[in-house]
């Protein structure tokens, strides 16, 4: 496969006749991948930066998948004493159910189904999405960045996957040592394939009409865009 070009592929699990529990535990060990990647490092980091001084935010995580970020970021307020309004949403009927599973109830997260367009009219600070862009069609991905840049009053961020041979070559064997779930191997090879570059994100977010964003590399093999307003 080459990289060259981003892949256009469908994803396994985006399929809509994906058996319940068949996706509860692909979500589980992407989960577990992501504590593997330190996905949740540039995530809390630019929350840090956003955030500030803030003693309260309200937070939309959008694609929240397992409810890991959510979680992490529960985690993260926490700690600093802040109070964090967490939502999430998903497409996927079967992630809240998943997410809900994994969570403490100490930890007040709104796990909702549905498209993330509909929340429009509530007000946000922060949007975030982790491991979801790469997932979305050119014109969603425009459409999304609208959105967030539209919606968030604070701040937003895409913390997404780089599409590097490194990482395309290496995935699999990682998988295949840690023991992740089949779909996980052969989702997480083609998720790099089709995410996206760097040079490839200011021509999205000139078409989204959006100034002020900056696209950031970060280890490991991480392509993140930040907006802070």
């Amino acid at each position: 496969m080459t990289l060259s070009v981003r892949a256009q592929a469908e994803e396994r699990m985006d399929a809509e006749d994906l058996p319940a529990d068949v996706l509860a535990a692909v979500l589980a060990d992407l989960a577990q991948v992501n504590t593997v990647t330190m996905a949740a490092r540039p995530t809390l980091g630019f929350l840090k930066r956003a955030v500030g001084d803030r003693r309260s935010f309200r937070l939309l995580d959008v694609g929240f998948g397992d409810g890991d970020m959510l979680r992490r970021i529960a985690r993260w307020a926490q700690r600093r004493g802040v109070a964090a309004d967490l939502v999430g949403i998903d497409l996927n009927p079967n992630a809240a159910p998943a997410a809900r599973a994994h969570t403490p109830p100490a930890f007040d997260i709104d796990y909702r189904t549905g498209d993330y367009a509909a929340l429009a009219d509530e007000p946000w600070d922060v949007v975030v999405s982790s491991l979801v862009a790469h997932h979305m069609s050119h014109a969603q991905l425009v459409d999304f960045v609208r959105f967030m840049d539209a919606n968030a009053r604070v701040g937003w961020f895409v913390n997404d996957l780089h599409r590097h041979g490194f990482a395309h070559w290496g995935f699999p064997i990682l998988a295949t040592v840690a023991g992740w779930h089949e779909i996980v191997r052969a989702d997480g090879t083609l998720s790099i394939a089709r995410s996206y570059r760097p040079a490839e994100w200011p021509p999205i977010l000139a078409e989204a009409g959006v100034t002020g964003a900056v696209v950031q590399r970060v280890f490991p093999f991480r392509l993140c865009v930040a907006k802070i307003r």
